[in-house]
């Protein structure tokens, strides 16, 4: 795991579903928060306007269950990258105990056509610093 993007998230009643843990879909949430915040962030000194990024595929572990008030910390980082997409791993933790593990392939896509468009040099340096 090298360049780690961490997120502290704290658990709201919306977050909490009928069985009083958080709802499956707000991991996905979550997901969607971490992964364009993360992208903001490697952007911030070198924009990229030009491109976005869609899902393609999620993989998720529920392994332990989060509850109204917990903090939950957010780790992710960028794994494989080649032709027009990228894995993103992501781990939801409370305190040391991981709750969540994600994987995620994404699609990049030109902003003006939303037409796939391979990843160049000028990405792969944000992406790997």
């Amino acid at each position: 795991m090298t360049n780690v993007f961490t997120l502290t998230i704290t658990v709201s009643s919306e977050d909490i579903d009928n069985l009083h843990h958080v709802n499956n879909l707000v991991y996905v949430k979550w997901m969607d928060k971490i992964a364009t915040t993360h992208w903001a962030h490697l952007t911030k000194e070198f924009p990229l306007p030009q491109y976005i990024w869609v899902v393609m595929r999620h993989e998720i572990d529920y392994l332990k269950q989060a509850g109204l008030g917990d903090e939950i910390t957010v780790k992710t980082w960028v794994g494989e990258t080649k032709g027009i997409t990228s894995v993103r791993f992501m781990e939801f933790y409370r305190k040391e105990v991981l709750l969540v593990k994600a994987k995620t392939r994404w699609a990049m896509l030109d902003a003006k056509t939303f037409k796939p468009v391979r990843i160049r040099d000028n990405v792969m340096k944000v992406l790997y610093p």
